[in-house]
């Protein structure tokens, strides 16, 4: 074999293949070193095509990530599952419903059935007789008080008015007297005059048959004349002094009852130390002890008549706008439930509700009693021929709503929109979105308001 330079057997080991082609040649030719030459590869040829290479596999690359992207973005999440045995299912029924209202509220007393019981005057509490739940009369007395200064100012008034009578029957006494006095004076006037008309009327004969002279006749007319005068003064000064009597009588009469007034007025106020219930009915309220002393307008106790008491309902005032005077109603006491109507609507809101008054038209049952809960029902209207279902958790009465109608396999159901109408108690109107036989979830479903369909269980 002929001899190979270090070189030769360098490139011969680097390139396999222009090994192989170097050991085929037989004796080691000379003819073997061009075709070595020949087959060896340009080291920037492969690496274009090597780079060429890799940029087509990045390309391939992200047209595959691009196309994996788009379609894992367009798949649908998975419907979660839901235990049908959580969830509230009804049925769309189409027919008659009795559109109603209903509120919370206690029974009260209607007005003339309750009697509060104020102080009068001040005093401390020495006595309580009755306590709170014990049936009274008009006279029962209930706690008694005591007042020492009212006492002694009752006394007092009780002394001023005996002696304002005694002054009004000693003024009456002197002007009887003078009034007498001033009649004797009266009458002696008038007889002076009778007398001396007699004598004017007997010398005017005289006169006129020649007995007696002129002069003689005319003193008498003239003194007949001035009696009469005095007889008319007395008469009118009897008059005045009667009216005189009268007026002065008038005045002290005036001070005897402004006396008698403050006597009385003392005496009601001391007797209503001894409070009494005022009318037949239950003690309700007696917030008072022994000892503790209370001033006028203090509240000592309240009385009612059970048997008198009314409704009181608290209406949500999304709902109270149809509530109209006169509607019926029932009462449900829990223990009985009691028929009635609508008595009157209180025209302000306060904390989101509406007062309504409701008057009880038959019997309280046993046990009821003022201040107990009661559920009240108002009778609004009654909507003939309409699509209805229960009334869901969640949504308004004339609003659109998402709610979940179940599929014919009833293993699956979807979010469908549905407009509510007028709502009830427990059921609501359907205006578009289902129909006749379907079934819908009416549960609170907002734990699932980003999914469009669940998977019942």
């Amino acid at each position: 074999m002929d001899e190979i330079s270090p070189l030769g057997v360098s490139s011969l080991r680097a390139i396999p293949c222009l090994a192989s082609t170097y050991l085929r040649s037989s004796g080691g030719s000379e003819r073997a070193f061009p075709t070595m030459a020949m087959d060896i590869a340009r080291p920037a040829s492969v690496a274009r095509q090597k780079r060429r290479r890799q940029i087509l596999y990045i390309a391939v690359g992200i047209v595959l990530l691009a196309l994996v992207t788009m379609g894992l973005s367009r798949l649908k999440p998975a419907a979660p599952s839901v235990e049908r045995s959580t969830v509230w299912i009804d049925t769309v029924k189409r027919g008659s419903i009795l559109r109603q209202v209903r509120g919370l509220g206690t029974l009260v007393p209607i007005e003339g059935s309750i009697q509060w019981i104020p102080a009068i005057t001040e005093g401390r509490v020495e006595k309580i007789f009755e306590l709170p739940g014990t049936s009274v009369r008009p006279d029962t007395v209930l706690l008694e008080m005591s007042n020492p200064q009212l006492q002694q100012e009752t006394v007092d008034a009780q002394w001023k008015l005996k002696a304002a009578q005694a002054d009004y029957t000693n003024l009456q006494t002197q002007l009887e007297s003078q009034v007498l006095a001033q009649k004797s004076v009266s009458a002696q006037a008038d007889s002076e005059y009778s007398q001396a008309k007699m004598q004017a009327d007997i010398d005017t004969e005289l006169a006129k048959l020649g007995v007696i002279s002129e002069l003689s006749q005319k003193v008498s007319s003239q003194k007949a004349a001035e009696l009469a005068t005095r007889n008319e003064i007395e008469k009118q000064r009897l008059t005045e002094s009667s009216q005189v009597l009268q007026a002065q009588l008038q005045a002290k009469q005036a001070d005897i009852e402004q006396f008698r007034a403050l006597a009385q007025l003392k005496e009601d106020q001391f007797n209503k130390l001894r409070v009494r219930a005022g009318i037949t009915g239950v003690l309700q309220e007696l917030p008072l002890k022994i000892g503790q002393w209370v001033t006028p307008g203090t509240t000592l106790a309240k009385v009612v008549q059970p048997q008198r008491l009314k409704a009181e309902l608290k209406i949500a005032e999304t709902q109270a706008k149809d509530i109209q005077l006169g509607q019926p109603a029932s009462v449900d006491t829990h223990n009985g439930v009691i028929p009635g109507h609508v008595i009157r609507i209180d025209p302000s809101v306060q904390n989101g509700t509406v007062t309504v008054d409701v008057a009880l038209d038959s019997a309280l049952p046993q046990g009821a009693r003022p201040d107990l809960s009661v559920d009240g029902t108002i009778d609004l209207e009654k909507m003939d021929d309409v699509l209805y279902v229960g009334r869901p958790a969640f949504g308004q009465e004339q609003s659109t709503v998402g709610m979940f109608k179940l599929e014919p396999d009833g293993s699956n159901a979807v979010r469908t929109q549905v407009k509510l109408g007028r709502s009830s108690v427990n059921t609501v109107e359907i205006l578009q979105g289902l129909r006749v036989g379907d079934q819908v979830i009416l549960s609170d479903m907002s734990r699932w308001d980003n999914f469009d369909r669940i998977r019942l269980d």
